[in-house]
């Protein structure tokens, strides 16, 4: 196909439903700290051969997420909603939706799968400029794949897959073709039909001959799809109705980033590889990205551990780096606070040293850290909140930075989308606020 020079209109499609089965409210789970869908969009709008950005949904608060994120929306009616609902009708009608309201023809289309949480702007900019600027008319993000695929073959099984039920032709039949041709290609005699009777009973090879074992150097290359991004012309789109057509091209990406979110586990794999996978990538919160920082106390300010006296007394050890942290945050102008679910007087304590204000003994900390920023008249998604237990998980999906120190849960860090190298009560406040303020603590003026 042909391409003109000229500025070509790319449209990157996002299908996010509501009304998942597997993950209830899957587009909008963070990963990294991110919700799915904000983590798609931002890596569309990243990618240099996008001009537009487009999330599809029928459900308001993925609508919403979506905004807050820099994306257009369009609703898309309940009879594309449903389970049965393919995900090109879904970008069908978001490419009407966007070309009716901008009046402007779309040249190539992608469809970008939120659920794929480890897509990059490569990855995307990787197929739409195989169709925008090459010679492809489809292109998919694939990784190089060296896997020996098996295949279940029981008689009935394999009859009603093969479509071949009432046809006259069985299993058997079918495998023994299979095997003949297989046998040939290897220079082998077939086995007799009984033996491909039997064969058709237990499993087969399907991208290989189970009976020849070839190193993975004398293999051919194999890919795999990855699920995440695809590339179509717009006009073979409306003409096929399917993703591939003409000329398809493979768009190779990195295997360790393959992660498709369809159950439970699989986010929580998501969570547990996030802070590898995004280390260097999503940035650290700077100046410019927020407006407070709010602090949890126990396991972050401390080491979570607490020496008892005979009295009863509690006592608690923490780090003057974070004293300073805290102190350079507050001259730079932050608004400041302590949260707590723990009333005790030590946390009040800490508070006054550090001349900042304390709400604890709470027991809906995000309740409270709703209610403060509201009286505070700040942006949820501009405060930076960190944390170290499950206890602040829904102060975590509240704000726009929830950061775990390195000492967090398991759970935290995996909803973080940014874990300090220090541990709680280890100048892990300090870490925080060299990221905000340099090293120097000095960047903002006092």
């Amino acid at each position: 196909m042909s391409h003109s020079p000229a500025v070509r209109r790319v449209l990157a499609v996002i299908p996010a439903r509501g009304g998942s089965k597997g993950v209830p409210a899957k587009n909008l789970a963070p990963v990294g700290g991110v919700p799915l869908v904000t983590r798609a969009v931002r890596e569309c709008r990243a990618a240099r051969h996008v001009t537009h950005v487009v999330v599809s949904t029928d459900d308001a608060a993925i609508a919403e997420t979506a905004r807050q994120a820099g994306a257009e929306v369009v609703l898309r009616p309940a009879d594309l909603a449903g389970d049965t609902a393919t995900s090109e009708a879904a970008v069908l009608h978001a490419l009407d939706a966007h070309q009716a309201l901008h009046g402007a023809r779309v040249d190539v289309v992608l469809l970008v799968q939120c659920t794929s949480p480890f897509l990059t702007r490569e990855d995307v900019d990787g197929v739409a400029a195989a169709v925008a600027h090459g010679a492809a008319d489809t292109a998919v993000t694939v990784a190089p794949f060296h896997g020996f695929v098996w295949r279940e073959t029981a008689a009935g099984a394999a009859d009603s897959a093969a479509g071949l039920v009432g046809t006259g032709t069985g299993a058997a039949e079918v495998a023994a073709g299979t095997a003949e041709i297989a046998a040939a290609t290897a220079g082998r005699e077939a086995p007799a039909a009984g033996q491909a009777a039997r064969t058709a009973r237990g499993a087969h090879g399907v991208n290989h001959d189970k009976a020849v074992r070839p190193r993975r150097q004398d293999r051919p290359q194999d890919f795999l799809e990855t699920g995440a991004a695809y590339a179509m012309d717009a006009a073979g789109l409306r003409e096929h109705r399917h993703r591939f057509f003409g000329r398809t091209e493979l768009v190779r990406t990195d295997p360790a980033r393959v992660l498709e979110v369809d159950d439970p586990h699989d986010l929580a794999r998501a969570r547990a590889l996030a802070p590898l996978l995004d280390a260097g990538r999503t940035g650290l919160p700077t100046a410019d990205d927020i407006d407070a920082v709010v602090l949890d106390f126990d396991g972050t300010q401390t080491d979570d551990r607490v020496l008892i006296d005979a009295d009863g007394r509690e006592f608690v050890s923490v780090h003057r780096g974070d004293g300073l942290g805290v102190a350079a945050l507050r001259r730079g102008g932050l608004r400041l606070l302590i949260l707590s679910t723990e009333q005790n007087p030590v946390v009040a304590a800490r508070a006054r040293k550090l001349r900042i204000p304390v709400l604890h003994g709470v027991d809906r900390k995000d309740l409270a850290l709703k209610q403060w920023c509201e009286e505070q008249g700040i942006a949820p998604e501009r405060v930076l909140y960190v944390g170290n237990d499950v206890n602040d998980l829904p102060c975590f999906a509240l704000v726009g930075w929830p950061v775990a120190v390195a000492s967090a849960h398991d759970a935290v860090r995996g909803a973080a989308r940014a874990v300090t190298t220090l541990r709680g009560g280890d100048g892990a406040i300090r870490e925080i606020a060299g990221w905000i303020l340099g090293p120097s603590l000095d960047s903002l003026p006092r």
